[in-house]
């Protein structure tokens, strides 16, 4: 689906199921993110996050484990911005970061489904899978957020380190989706 797999078979050839076990730890992420928003301490926040990073991990082992869905490869990177989206949202109304910051640390979140509906809008829509550049910018907005929740004086380096790792990620994303839509062009395979 959203990493360019064709056809309804998952791992070894078995049926994609329309829901699986990933799915549903991909899903714990939405009401994670309302507690999180509705908590009023970092008492009640630091545990929510930590339940929320940690399904992120245990989302993509199951799916990589037990075989995709047809659903998962949407499923997972919406509930990750959904999660994200909220948390720095508490971090803007608490004063701890500026805007610009908080776009800074955002920046692959807003941008990457920019990037594919314009692939759409040229009618060449292009999918990039996970790549260790996301990774490492979903890995630094969770500990720019575990920064603000206890009140580190690292809070605005983290933010300011994770906003770079987002434009080399952006640029990495970029350079992915240029080269399968040339290759496409050219007439190859993605």
């Amino acid at each position: 689906m959203g990493e360019g797999r064709a056809g309804p078979e998952g791992r070894q050839g078995r049926t994609r199921r329309a829901l699986g076990a990933a799915d549903v730890v991909s899903l714990a992420r939405v009401p994670l993110a309302a507690a999180f928003v509705v908590a009023d301490s970092a008492a009640v926040r630091l545990p929510v996050l930590t339940l929320a990073a940690a399904s992120d991990l245990l989302d993509g082992w199951l799916a990589r484990r037990l075989g995709p869905s047809r659903v998962g490869a949407a499923l997972d990177p919406i509930t990750d911005k959904l999660f994200m989206v909220a948390a720095f949202a508490m971090l803007a109304l608490s004063g701890a970061l500026s805007l610009l910051e908080i776009l800074g640390v955002l920046l692959r979140d807003i941008l990457t489904p920019v990037g594919y509906l314009l692939t759409v809008a040229l009618k060449r829509p292009v999918a990039v899978p996970a790549r260790a550049g996301g990774k490492i910018v979903s890995t630094g907005q969770s500990l720019t957020l575990f920064a603000w929740l206890l009140e580190s004086p690292y809070l605005r380096p983290m933010a300011w380190a994770t906003a770079a790792m987002a434009l080399y990620a952006l640029a990495d994303y970029g350079l992915v989706a240029v080269r399968r839509v040339e290759r496409n062009r050219s007439g190859g395979s993605s």
